[in-house]
């Protein structure tokens, strides 16, 4: 039985993504995974309207063994995977607040950043990686951002944030080389969605002109778009929501 595994998929990008794919016949199963699921009023709904094509997995993408154990009960319900698609990450949350200036970098909020948004894709990759299709054509996409674009820097700030999706970024470029080697259809990219009216975005959003702050559910759109047009010399790419190159 084939699936697809969205990570994160509580959040406005996740849970329209897993939407997206229920929509399409390429997988049998879609699989919502996110630290609490039944609490997720748009993943219930999902689950109610496609009983039979919907599993929901609980996990914390920065508890190692939360993530083995997940993966374990995955395991026994799908025969492989060929979509990994990782949505979670943080902005913001408590002390956790971007960044104008060097005096506001916080020690604890910094780490708190790169548990979730570098090390969490990391850990999500170490622990569904080994069920990905060895032969098929089969991606593992990572949502990073352009902020964590180390050419594309040209404003500053938001040093947490940045740092750590330019980690994550680090990581999907190496994991693209090691997972290539036994996955011959693999394809591992870093993906930016744009501005998505989330609450992750939102109060951020003053400056971003209209035809450039997406709905989830558009964002969704694109980005299933970028990676259906992925090809095998795509791996280790870094693209934005219409399909251009981002510089890493």
């Amino acid at each position: 039985m084939s699936a697809a595994l969205v990570v994160g998929a509580s959040g406005g990008i996740g849970s329209a993504i897993v939407a997206g794919l229920l929509a399409r016949d390429a997988h049998e199963v879609v699989v919502a995974a996110c630290r609490e699921p039944a609490a997720s009023e748009a993943l219930t709904k999902l689950a109610n309207a496609h009983p039979q094509r919907l599993l929901t997995l609980a996990l914390d993408v920065t508890d190692p063994a939360s993530l083995a154990d997940a993966a374990a009960r995955l395991a026994g319900r799908v025969n492989t995977l060929t979509m990994i698609i990782n949505c979670a990450g943080v902005l913001q949350a408590g002390a956790l607040q971007p960044e104008r200036r060097l005096s506001e970098v916080d020690a604890a909020a910094l780490v708190e950043s790169f548990r979730v948004n570098a090390l969490g894709a990391l850990l999500v990759a170490q622990a569904f990686a080994p069920l990905l299709d060895r032969e098929a054509r089969s991606v593992l996409a990572n949502l990073s951002a352009r902020v964590g674009s180390i050419g594309d820097n040209r404003l500053g700030g938001w040093y947490a944030y940045r740092a750590s999706k330019a980690a994550q970024n680090m990581f999907t470029r190496n994991l693209a080389i090691e997972l290539a080697r036994r996955h011959r259809g693999l394809i591992c990219v870093a993906l930016h969605p744009g501005t998505v009216d989330t609450g992750l975005s939102r109060p951020f959003q003053a400056r971003v002109p209209p035809e450039r702050l997406f709905t989830p559910a558009r964002a969704a759109r694109q980005l299933l778009g970028v990676i259906d047009a992925l090809g095998p010399g795509d791996n280790g790419g870094f693209f934005a929501w219409d399909g251009s190159p981002v510089p890493w």
